[in-house]
C-alpha cells in the first residue's frame, strides 16, 4: 500500500493519451515539461518517433484536476492530442 501524499491523494485518475507530432514539434521536450510543470506521473506506454514525425501513447496518473491541467496544456502545443481511455479510482 502506498502512503498518502501530494502524489497519492484519495482520488486518483489515469488517462491514456495519444500524441502526434510533426516537423519541429518532434524535437521539443514535451515529456520533460509534463514531468516538471505538472504533479502527475507520466508513463510512456508506446512510441514511434522519427526526425520529422512521431506518435506516443502516454498514461497520466494523478489527481483528476492535475491531469486535466496537463491535458489542457498539451492541447496548446499544436500536437494532435486524443484521449484514449479514462479511469478514476481510489488509492
Amino acid at each position: 500500500m502506498v502512503a498518502k501524499s501530494a502524489w497519492y491523494p484519495d482520488l486518483m485518475a489515469e488517462v491514456d493519451i495519444n500524441l502526434t507530432a510533426r516537423g519541429e514539434q518532434v524535437a521539443q521536450p514535451w515529456i520533460w515539461r509534463l514531468c516538471r510543470e505538472f504533479d502527475c506521473k507520466v508513463v510512456v506506454t508506446k512510441a514511434n518517433v522519427d526526425s520529422d514525425f512521431g506518435w506516443m501513447q502516454v498514461r497520466l496518473e494523478g489527481a483528476t484536476e492535475e491531469i486535466q491541467r496537463a491535458t489542457a496544456w498539451l492541447m496548446t502545443t499544436g500536437m494532435h492530442v486524443d484521449a484514449v481511455q479514462r479511469s478514476v479510482g481510489t488509492a
